[in-house]
């Protein structure tokens, strides 16, 4: 079974395509700058993965992660050949934080809010006239939740395409409690090392569009062989290495795949001590018996942590890999953890293909896992 990727768009803070995005990427840039948002003398940190299209510079603006939103589905659906589809189109969309940030400059008197504001239903449907709306909180993990439902509705009959989405923008609530929880603050995210100092936020957008097999007659970007997710609630915040482990064995079981036959495997990669420990010790469990093994990689470092649609972000990242034939490295990685053991981790500079199919993380707070196996168009 597998389900096709026939439209995708995404913008974050190393540029606003899929192309753009992942070329930034492989050349080693960074989109971290210093805090624009909101006031950072309240704060250690000083910097953040910031979108950069405010119309006034240093001056926020409500309703971006819904202008991000509407501009990404747009472009997937066009991308897909869909530009005006059916009212009743699924639209699945992983967030961390919704429109948060609107609350609180609403809070602060400088933006007004509606409750339908809230969700984000009514924006497109006033874009593009779709009301079958669906928001998937299920934290960092919050878009490849979506991704693993959409092949369920498929499966089931209940829809032959579905737009699957995630957007965030930066709070200033949950970057204030991440500055009290990382001391000292991060200067970047450094997966793996064993520097590292914790996780940076990030912000942006990005959706794909997804239809049976067989029933698009254009370009497809690549196929999903199967989904995994799970909630081991282990602990409140700490991954546990087995749930992560099980959620990888099930997402191979899904896809109908052998450990070996994963070319590339982009991880969640935060940065942060538990969380990459736990991620490490997944991978050497569920790849213990290949040889040499997957290229392992994470992006994070370039574009910061963009909450709900990391996931899907990951995943696109991993069809431009598989299509150019290069894999970006893990940024800022000169010492890596003993737990990474024989993971052939690639850092310093890209890595070349051919790749055919890819592994990709998502991993949230509480013990919400999700793995998805994607395969390139080739295939």
């Amino acid at each position: 079974m597998s389900w096709e990727i026939v439209g995708m768009s995404a913008v974050c803070a190393l540029g606003d395509t899929v192309t753009g995005i992942h070329r930034a990427l492989c050349s080693g840039q960074s989109g971290l700058a210093p805090l624009s948002r909101f006031d950072a003398s309240k704060y250690r940190a000083a910097a953040a993965y910031e979108v950069p299209d405010r119309v006034r510079p240093g001056v926020d603006e409500p309703l971006r992660a819904t202008r991000w939103l509407v501009r990404v589905v747009r472009e997937a659906l066009t991308d897909a050949g869909l530009p005006e589809p059916e009212p009743g189109l699924p639209v699945l969309v992983g967030t961390t934080h919704r429109e948060m940030r609107t609350a609180e400059l609403w809070w602060q008197h400088d933006g007004r809010l509606s409750p339908a504001d809230l969700h984000f239903t009514s924006a497109l449907h006033s874009a593009f006239g779709l009301h079958n709306v669906h928001t998937i909180t299920s934290a960092c993990a919050a878009s490849l939740y979506g991704l693993g439902m959409a092949t369920d509705l498929i499966d089931l009959g209940e829809a032959d395409t579905v737009v699957v989405a995630g957007t965030d923008s930066i709070t200033e609530s949950s970057f204030g409690g991440f500055d009290r929880i990382q001391f000292p603050p991060p200067d970047t995210i450094r997966a793996f090392d064993r520097s590292r100092r914790g996780m940076i936020m990030g912000e942006g957008a990005v959706a794909v569009v997804l239809r049976r097999a067989g029933t698009h007659p254009g370009r497809i970007h690549g196929r999903v062989r199967g989904v995994s997710m799970n909630c081991d609630a282990s602990h409140p915040t700490a991954p546990d290495p087995a749930g992560i482990a099980r959620a990888i064995e099930e997402a191979h079981d899904r896809a109908s795949v052998a450990p070996d036959d994963i070319d590339l495997v982009i991880v969640h990669g935060s940065g942060t001590h538990q969380s990459d420990l736990a991620e490490a010790v997944a991978l050497k469990e569920a790849f213990k018996a290949t040889d040499p093994g997957p290229l392992v990689t994470g992006i994070k470092g370039g574009m910061g942590h963009i909450s709900g649609g990391a996931g899907l972000l990951n995943l696109v990242v991993a069809l431009e890999a598989i299509r150019s034939r290069t894999l970006p490295p893990v940024s800022d990685l000169t010492d890596p953890i003993e737990e990474v053991g024989e993971l052939r981790i690639v850092s310093g500079q890209s890595a070349t293909g051919p790749f055919a199919t890819a592994q990709v993380h998502a991993v949230g707070m509480g013990g919400i896992n999700a793995v998805a196996i994607v395969e390139g168009a080739a295939r």
